[in-house]
């Protein structure tokens, strides 16, 4: 039997004593906890007892995330983290003396693995050429009008993050000839 653990880029990112009260957007399963636990997640990732960083993508419309009355009771959990996955996690990884070979493995190898996806995952003879281009030292402010999800609503908004993807090629064909994300919103 195989057992595996992992984790999201918000666990990753923030934490409850910087989250101000009544921000909904914020409520996910589990919740966020503290710094201390966010450090205690990047030391799991670090000596690998946790495999893998994993988006968590929640898309919700605005009534059902109840900004406008700061009720979590009443709000949807869960955060939109696909389209920052990379930069989220890199922006946490870097100052900690991560290389993009270990992004590499948390981002890519290690959910394709798990998930049985032959060929995927790797830059290597034989895998498809699923490639991401991005600046790593370039950074950006999180701007909700940019977002590509249905709705754009996400923690990240104003927030800096380091890492910013120039293209996305599927199976060596570049997929963002208009920008950063060809397709529909997710």
């Amino acid at each position: 039997m195989s057992i595996t653990a992992e984790t999201c880029p918000h666990y990753l990112t923030f934490a409850a004593e910087e989250i101000p009260d009544g921000a909904t957007l914020f409520k996910c399963a589990p919740p966020i906890r503290e710094a201390e636990h966010r450090r205690a997640l990047w030391e799991a990732l670090e000596e690998g007892s946790i495999d893998m960083v994993v988006s968590d993508h929640s898309p919700s419309p605005p009534e059902l995330k109840a900004i406008d009355d700061g009720d979590f009771a009443r709000a949807w959990g869960g955060i939109s983290s696909v389209q920052f996955r990379l930069a989220a996690t890199w922006t946490g990884a870097r100052p900690r003396g991560w290389t993009t070979v270990e992004l590499a493995r948390v981002l890519s190898d290690a959910p394709a693995r798990l998930a049985g996806l032959a060929g995927k995952g790797r830059i290597a003879p034989g895998y498809d050429a699923d490639l991401v281009v991005w600046d790593p030292d370039a950074e950006f402010r999180v701007d909700p009008v940019a977002l590509r999800h249905r709705h754009p609503l996400s923690p990240y908004a104003g927030r800096v993050l380091t890492g910013r993807v120039i293209a996305v090629f599927l199976r060596g064909v570049e997929a963002t000839p208009d920008g950063p994300v060809l397709g529909r919103a997710l």
